[in-house]
């Protein structure tokens, strides 16, 4: 099959902007049973505004950082006696796909905070699909003429298998390497500024957020193995 038309959007500001706010009520909430520790141990402590934007991204659900239009154009063909009388019809589908991360996957041990680089590494769920979801507005369905349409249901055959076929096309569309990795892109950078802003906003700018999916290799040169995860310093605290 011919490659096929496809739109790409990213999402990304609309998609950090909705989590924002529950970032911010979340430190409010979650960190306010440390504000004396903040106040007499010297400052606010990266684990603890982690821990609480943590809880607030969870309580998200799902993000989506990236979303896609693709078309499909698909024909199907039927003969009968011998290819004496045929039938053949076209369908050109569009439909919109979205991606999608799972956030209540993220567990305490996924955010780990190394004091010796000031780094948070966070550690994702891999990028879901969503979809598609057909435009059937936009459809459009072309048919040749023939004894055998006259005469049998031969198009709504063709029909019905013209919109399965579409409909797996658009996902394998969707599945390709190059929005694939546009999507997971898009998703590594809204989960690290959605980590980064509490930060700042608590007075820690230093401190930088590494996000990666569990399938690539690790971009920092500390293994993980180093740092503690926000599990193990709050079990710690108490």
């Amino acid at each position: 099959m011919d490659d096929q038309p496809q739109r790409m959007t990213f999402n990304k500001p609309l998609a950090i902007g909705a989590i924002v706010v529950a970032l911010i009520l979340g430190l409010l909430v979650g960190g306010a049973v440390n504000v004396g520790k903040w106040i007499f141990g010297g400052g606010p402590n990266a684990e603890t505004v982690a821990s609480s934007a943590l809880q607030s991204m969870r309580a998200q659900n799902r993000l989506v950082p990236f979303v896609a239009r693709y078309v499909s154009v698909v024909s199907s063909r039927q003969e009968r006696f011998g290819g004496l009388v045929s039938a053949e019809r076209t369908l050109v589908l569009p439909g919109d796909v979205r991606y999608e991360l799972d956030l209540s996957k993220l567990e305490a041990d996924d955010v780990r905070w190394d004091e010796a680089t000031k780094t948070l590494n966070v550690t994702l769920p891999e990028i879901e699909i969503a979809g598609p979801e057909v435009d059937l507005k936009a459809a459009r369905e072309y048919g040749e003429g023939g004894v055998l349409s006259a005469v049998t249901d031969a198009d709504s055959v063709l029909d019905r298998a013209n919109r399965d076929r579409a409909v797996s096309d658009l996902r394998q569309q969707a599945s390709a390497g190059v929005p694939m990795r546009l999507a997971r892109e898009a998703g590594r950078q809204a989960v690290e500024r959605s980590f980064s802003l509490p930060l700042v906003a608590a007075g820690i700018k230093d401190a930088k957020v590494v996000a990666r999916y569990a399938t690539d290799v690790s971009p920092v040169t500390e293994p993980l193995d180093h740092s503690r995860s926000v599990n193990e310093v709050l079990s710690e605290n108490r």
